[in-house]
């Protein structure tokens, strides 16, 4: 059985944005779908998105297909890097994810709390191993994230990049409460 497991991000939560309408989409084809819980997401610690990924997927294989939203694609990027398995996943899509600190230059914003995602650069060549096919979808015009982090990650990863016109974060805040790019492009995968 085909199965699909999704990462909300920062100060986020499993059924927001689009990731419920995602959900009930896979499901009416016959895919097992499920948007993960991540520990305290608000004050989010990349160990722990990492332990909770190795939890709850205890099996890589070609049948299981990874999501991320914003910082949960970074959660996802570390978690690949982590896993020692020769086995790899379907396919792994990033929406609107950052592959790096974001610049802001006040120290004390909120958005600091993400930096343990970010304490090393990426190993994209080790990440690639991980999965079969890698697609980047982001915003043009995303004021969190800024679109330059889409158009690396994609290159890094060897990845298709789906840019959405004036798209924000793709999150429900940019009223992105549906994504039909991301479905038509895992629904080709997983035929």
């Amino acid at each position: 059985m085909k199965k699909v497991f999704i990462v909300h991000g920062f100060m986020s939560t499993p059924n927001g944005g689009w990731r419920s309408w995602l959900m009930d989409e896979l499901n009416k084809i016959g895919v097992y779908a499920c948007a993960l819980p991540m520990p305290t997401p608000d004050e989010p610690k990349c160990e722990e998105w990492i332990a909770e990924l190795t939890r709850a997927i205890p099996d890589v294989n070609e049948d299981v297909f990874l999501v991320g939203h914003s910082l949960g694609c970074a959660g996802i990027l570390n978690y690949l890097e982590t896993i020692d398995s020769t086995k790899k996943f379907g396919g792994v899509f990033l929406v609107s994810g950052p592959i790096e600190k974001l610049r802001i230059e006040d120290t004390t914003s909120k958005i600091r709390k993400m930096d343990s995602f970010f304490t090393h650069d990426f190993d994209f060549n080790k990440i690639k191993e991980k999965a079969d096919r890698f697609v980047v979808i982001h915003g043009d015009d995303d004021d969190r994230v800024p679109f330059e982090h889409g158009e690396r990650a994609s290159k890094a990863l060897g990845g298709e990049l789906i840019a959405v016109p004036n798209g924000g974060h793709l999150n429900g805040k940019s009223g992105w409460h549906e994504l039909p790019p991301i479905l038509e492009s895992l629904s080709g995968m997983l035929k």
